[in-house]
């Protein structure tokens, strides 16, 4: 498995930055009026889901140059798991132990959460390369008995 250059992995974490801020955006711009009519932490939890989708996107084509699969869709909800856990535990610190306003916390809490995210989101929508044979392609899967394994 080749490791990416220097130079690549810092392009990865502009991108993702880039994409993390319209994401962020994305969720403000349905928190703030869901929190007039729901509870902080419900309104957090619509505003986090409807924001989902568009960062899964942003992040294949934009951040991280691959193509998105049905997999990889699939997948990146429950890598989202670990932000979503990273952020709400920081929300809730934020707010019930620091008096945070409501407003501003989960700002706050996402910028807390970036670097867990990058990690867990390259993992998932990145994943290591095969080794390959000749010219990087894949080696063909070990053949036991007529069957790949």
């Amino acid at each position: 498995m080749r490791r990416p250059t220097a130079a690549v992995l810092w392009g990865q974490i502009v991108r993702f930055t880039v994409v993390g801020g319209v994401n962020t955006a994305t969720f403000y711009a349905c928190y703030l009026p869901l929190h007039r009519l729901l509870p902080y932490f419900a309104a957090y939890t619509a505003g986090f889901t409807l924001s989902l989708v568009g960062s899964f996107f942003l992040n294949t084509y934009f951040t991280y140059r691959t193509r998105p699969t049905w997999k990889k869709f699939l997948l990146f909800p429950l890598t989202q798991v670990t932000n979503y856990a990273v952020q709400s535990a920081g929300l809730v610190a934020l707010v019930s132990w620091l008096g945070m306003n409501s407003v501003a916390a989960p700002l706050a809490a996402a910028l807390l959460a970036l670097p867990v995210t990058f990690v867990v989101s390259r993992r998932i929508l990145r994943p290591p390369a095969r080794r390959g044979g000749p010219g990087g392609q894949p080696e063909a899967s070990p053949v036991r008995s007529g069957r790949p394994v």
